[in-house]
């Protein structure tokens, strides 16, 4: 039997602040939350796209509930957050910014009882369309050798390691850049089947 299409919802930008904000304090991995003004200042004045992919709960199939969550947006050789001056500092040997436009996929997690059921995959595959129909030519990820989901996740899409900086004590802390070109057929290979909805 086959599997029904993956539900997701793109948000703009302040409700979809909120959302974030609300949702990683369930189910992200992560120490440090992000708030709703952290996102909104991040993303604001720059290309963005917020997803979240929404599932049944299991014992009533009625009620739909975020269960993963992607948002990405743009970044460029001449930054002006001290984040991004960094992450771009980072990127300078490993991703040509010159001419050419650069996704970065900042936020995501999927809720732990819903993991290995695709939704990140098809989350990501959403924003690759959305990407390659925006005119962008990379995508970019970082995240920690510790993440051993997740960079499985990546290898399975075609991502390709592009940096790798080793912690000084703790080579699980150590940081991972992965990088994909984007190009129409991109999309072609895509395998998600998905419906979305645009929040209002």
């Amino acid at each position: 039997m086959s599997r029904p299409p993956y539900q997701i919802r793109e948000y703009p930008l302040q409700q979809g602040a909120l959302e974030i904000a609300y949702i990683e304090e369930y189910f992200n991995d992560f120490p440090k939350r992000k708030d709703a003004g952290e996102i909104m200042q991040r993303l604001d004045g720059r290309e963005y796209q917020i997803l979240m992919a929404e599932a049944p709960l299991p014992d009533d199939p009625s009620t739909m509930v975020p269960v993963s969550y992607k948002v990405s947006h743009e970044i460029k050789h001449e930054e002006t957050d001290p984040k991004l001056i960094d992450l771009v500092s980072r990127l300078r040997h490993s991703v040509e910014f010159g001419g050419r436009r650069v996704l970065y996929n900042w936020l995501g997690a999927t809720r732990l009882d819903w993991r290995g059921q695709g939704h990140f995959r098809a989350l990501t595959e959403e924003s690759e369309a959305w990407a390659v129909a925006h005119g962008f030519h990379e995508v970019v990820v970082k995240t920690k050798n510790r993440f051993h989901e997740m960079r499985a996740v990546l290898d399975q899409l075609q991502f390709n390691v592009v940096k790798y900086e080793r912690h000084e004590f703790d080579n699980l802390e150590s940081k991972v850049y992965l990088s994909k070109m984007l190009k129409a057929e991109t999309v072609a290979g895509h395998r998600s089947i998905r419906t979305v909805v645009h929040a209002d």
